[in-house]
Parts: C-alpha cells; structure tokens; sequence
C-alpha cells in the first residue's frame, strides 16, 4: 500500500486524482470553510494573495470574487492533476501553479494575504515551509488557514479505518507527529512552528463546522478518499466487497434521513508578518 507520509506521491498519484473525481461533492461537503476564510477577506480591495495547498481551486476562486478584479490571486498545490482541475473552472480568473509551498521559489514580499483550507498540515518540515512562506509575504502580511484538531474530536474522519481494521490490518496510520490530516492537532506545536519561522500575532482559535453530503454519495466518498479509498484502488475482490459491507453501517450515526452531517472539529490559525 501507499507509504501514507510520501505525500509528494500521494498527491501527485491516486489522491489527487481521487479529488479531482470528487471535486463537486468535496466543495459542497467542505463549503462553510470556504465562507469562514472568504469572509476574512475585504470585499474589493486589490491585495494579492495565495492559497496555499488550494486543490483543485475552489477556495482561491471563491477569495478571487471577494477581492474583486483588480486583486492578484494565486492557487498553489503539489498535486498536478488538481491545478489542471484548477485552471479549467474559471478563464479568466486566478493563476494556479504546481509548486510544493516548503521549497518553491516564490517572488518576496509577494503576497498582502494567505489562506489556507487543510492545506498547511502537509509539509515534511512545517519551519522551512512556514519560512518560506514568510519571505513571500509582504511586512504586515496576514495568514488565515484551517486545519484539522484531533482524531478523537473528528470521529466522522476515521470511521472508515476503525470499521475496517480488520480486514485491512496493514492500513497507514495518520499520527499527530508526521505529515497529514492531524498533523497540526497541537496548538503549542503550531504556535512554536510558527514564531519558529518568523511570525507573530498569532492566535490559534477552535471552531465546529457542521458539514453535510447526499446519503448516496457516502459509499463513493469512502471508497476514493482517506486511507481506506486508497486501499480499494489496490486490493482484490472478495475483499474490496468485504471491506465496503463493513465499512457503510460504521456511518449510521452519522445518517439522518438522505443526509450525512458530521461536525468538523477545526483550528483557525492567523498570524502576522510582522518581522521583516
């Protein structure tokens, strides 16, 4: 199976992919943090700014309306096959590039903004990425980015893989300490990430987002996404079929009536450039 911390690879390949299929149901699913990091923006001005891990565009689009046309938006994301699903949603509109945020060569003192929705927990070394970041950000630049709080306070998250373990003993674990959806689960982690790399005015705020899918788009959710989608692509029938029968009643709790809703147990995390 697909070593889960080769995150170069894994965008790069199945997951991305994988997004780039689910694209209409995942901008549905995860649209009120879309709103929640829009609205940090002010409306009309001509700031330039960059979405950092912006998938397959939608939040960078979204920050693009909000701004007006007189502002510069940029979309960055590892994965090929999401920015080409990027840059054929809107002509004309943002640019998106293909650029790994810890190492990319960005201009400096580029940016007024940074937004990120789930995109920041990624980097095999958060300081160098912040770093970087950093030096591409105007003096005053502000950082606004969503990310993930802790498995236990995001149940809905890992239903798959508890409902699986089973069948699929040698599934990746998705630790606190390593590159991945829970990486930034320790808010004294990323505070001391982030004055590590030059920011300050940091605040680091809980926030519960109810989200919600079409019951019938749950067992294609699973089956493409997280750790337990990346094993179907690989396994063989029976087990596949296995897994799934498995896997679906794990969700009941979640299920009212047509409708999937789960809480998203978030941090919003802001920060300024104020160090140059």
């Amino acid at each position: 199976m697909t070593n889960a911390n080769d995150q170069g690879s894994k965008w790069r390949a199945g997951s991305g992919h994988a997004w780039v299929d689910m694209q209409e149901l995942l901008d549905d699913l995860f649209r009120p943090m879309e709103d929640m990091l829009v609205a940090r923006l002010p409306e009309g001005q001509e700031l330039r700014l960059l979405d950092i891990g912006c998938g397959t565009g939608a939040t960078t689009l979204a920050a693009a309306r909000r701004l007006g046309s007189g502002a510069r938006c940029v979309g960055a994301d590892i994965s090929p096959p999401m920015i080409a699903a990027a840059r054929e949603r809107d002509k004309p509109g943002p640019e998106f590039v293909v650029a790994d945020a810890q190492t990319h060569a960005f201009a400096p003192d580029s940016f007024d903004v940074l937004i990120s929705r789930f995109g920041v927990m990624f980097f095999p070394d958060s300081v160098a990425a912040f770093a970087n970041l950093r030096r591409a950000s105007r003096p005053g630049a502000r950082l606004h980015a969503l990310a993930w709080r802790s498995k236990a306070e995001n149940p809905f998250m890992t239903t798959a893989e508890r409902a699986a373990a089973a069948l699929l003993p040698d599934l990746p674990l998705r630790g606190p300490d390593e590159p991945g959806q829970f990486a930034f689960a320790d808010t004294e982690k990323v505070d001391q990430i982030l004055r590590a790399s030059g920011w300050s005015d940091i605040a680091i705020t809980p926030v519960d987002v109810v989200c919600a899918m079409p019951e019938n788009e749950l067992v294609p959710y699973f089956t493409r996404l997280g750790p337990v989608g990346m094993a179907l692509q690989e396994i063989e029938e029976p087990l596949g079929t296995e897994v799934i029968a498995a896997v679906r009643p794990a969700f009941d709790p979640f299920i009212d009536g047509d409708t999937v809703r789960f809480t998203a147990a978030c941090w919003m995390i802001e920060a300024s450039n104020c160090m140059k």
